[in-house]
């Protein structure tokens, strides 16, 4: 059971408790600790043919980027593939809720909607709702992304190609086609939700990156494993509420637990977006300027430039 430890506690605590896990994350803990055993690759299914596909996402207060995740399903639907598209938001985030009303009355050739509704605290907690849907899929495979990735032209009946036969825990795409930071000005992350529910992007200002390992919005796991492990089940840390949302770090404990950063399939049309400022962060402007600030350089070091 997960303890919710008073304010004046959790001061102190969290901090430590969130050091401790990235140190582990870094290699200094065997992850067989923290997890129960991983099924054995002889012992997971080898899927072939069509197959049937999870698609794990989040959202508060980013309904102007999931009107294009949830549109690149509408206007790119797979063909070799059984699509569940899971979205976990809020119902006090009234633009999410709408916009998932208006997607979840749409008929779409082999995509199935699937809404999750959370107590803001819970949904804070991304590791919460990911677990969740680890242990209860029905997938062949499960794919924990982020409201800002779109699925577009080939991608998922390219992922499928890929699929044939593997038996990885966890894959990844080896490119991902992504914008520069976008202001929060920019025409893109304004579209009019009251107009324009079925939205679609510029594809030109979006260059090729490559990737490395499994991050946070790229993490395709075999379905054998997730209802092995769910997602950082056993990191209590990981799976407790939150006053406000939190930041990711349980993406990088999870591919520790698997062992893996990942084996990286050539899927086409795999699209993000990009933005400066972290809107679902707590703070005042000067505290959000100084973030854009930060994200932008971090950015920019990571990609050479």
């Amino acid at each position: 059971m997960n303890r919710d430890y008073p304010p004046a506690v959790k001061r102190w605590r969290d901090p430590l408790v969130s050091l401790l896990l990235r140190v582990a994350a870094s290699g200094w803990a065997p992850p067989s600790w923290f997890r129960p055993p991983l099924p054995e690759i002889h012992s997971r299914t080898a899927h072939s043919g069509n197959l049937n596909i999870e698609i794990v996402s989040h959202c508060w207060q980013y309904a102007h980027f999931l009107v294009y995740q949830l549109s690149s399903l509408v206007r790119f639907p797979p063909q070799r593939a059984q699509v569940t598209m899971t979205v976990y938001y809020c119902e006090e985030d009234e633009e999410t809720a709408a916009l998932l009303a208006y997607f979840g009355a749409m008929k779409v050739s082999n995509v199935r909607w699937q809404w999750r509704s959370l107590p803001r605290r819970a949904l804070f907690r991304r590791g919460i709702g990911r677990n969740e849907a680890a242990l209860a899929t029905p997938a062949d495979w499960i794919w924990f992304t982020d409201c800002d990735l779109m699925f577009r032209e080939g991608c998922l009946d390219g992922l499928v190609t890929q699929l044939q036969g593997r038996r990885d825990a966890l894959v990844y795409p080896r490119i991902e086609r992504v914008t520069p930071l976008l202001a929060d000005q920019d025409v893109m992350l304004n579209p009019n939700l009251q107009t324009q529910r079925l939205a679609d992007v510029d594809d030109t200002r979006f260059t090729e990156l490559p990737r490395d390992r499994a991050t946070g919005p790229l993490q395709i796991t075999h379905g054998d494993v997730a209802r092995a492990v769910g997602y950082c089940a056993r990191l209590h840390y990981y799976q407790r509420p939150s006053e406000t949302w939190c930041k990711a770090r349980e993406d990088r404990a999870f591919r520790w637990l698997l062992g893996t950063q990942g084996t990286p399939l050539d899927i086409p049309g795999v699209y993000r977006i990009r933005h400066e400022s972290k809107g679902r962060y707590t703070g005042s402007t000067r505290n959000t300027k100084v973030r854009g600030a930060i994200r932008r350089f971090a950015m920019r070091f990571k990609e050479g430039k």
